[in-house]
């Protein structure tokens, strides 16, 4: 049996998420992000599970998301009591993997039509003092 792909050409899909980088369709981005099935929030301000807080969680929250998706670079780095509190009281699932897994799954749920949202935490490069990722 032949499987087809079809896309909805109208959601937004990741390409390739690795640990300074994130390609969404076409567009390469190298500071953080947040992706929704049809659009990115740009320069998320937190580069770090450390740097998660009430205002970042707030506009993720903001897309009314059923699941969201956090991708913590190369490796997986659980978020603090307090941030996964603030979704699992709203109903929202949190799922912590690497860039690269949140990529494969942020696709396969957007293509089953579910509001999954994913967070692309990476290192901010203008700050020395945050180490740049192996590769």
């Amino acid at each position: 049996m032949q499987l087809t792909e079809h896309r909805n050409e109208r959601e937004l899909f990741v390409r390739h998420a690795g640990a300074d980088s994130v390609t969404v369709v076409d567009r390469r981005f190298e500071r953080s992000l947040v992706v929704a099935a049809d659009r990115v929030l740009e320069d998320f301000p937190a580069h770090s599970v450390a740097d998660l807080d009430a205002a970042t969680v707030a506009s993720v929250l903001a897309l009314q998301p059923e699941v969201v998706l956090l991708g913590t670079g190369p490796r997986v780095i659980f978020p603090t009591q307090a941030v996964l509190a603030e979704f699992l009281k709203r109903g929202i699932g949190l799922e912590t993997m690497d860039n690269a897994a949140a990529a494969r799954t942020f696709n396969v749920l957007v293509g089953e039509g579910r509001r999954a949202v994913a967070i692309f935490l990476l290192p901010d490069a203008s700050r020395p003092d945050q180490p740049r990722p192996d590769h």
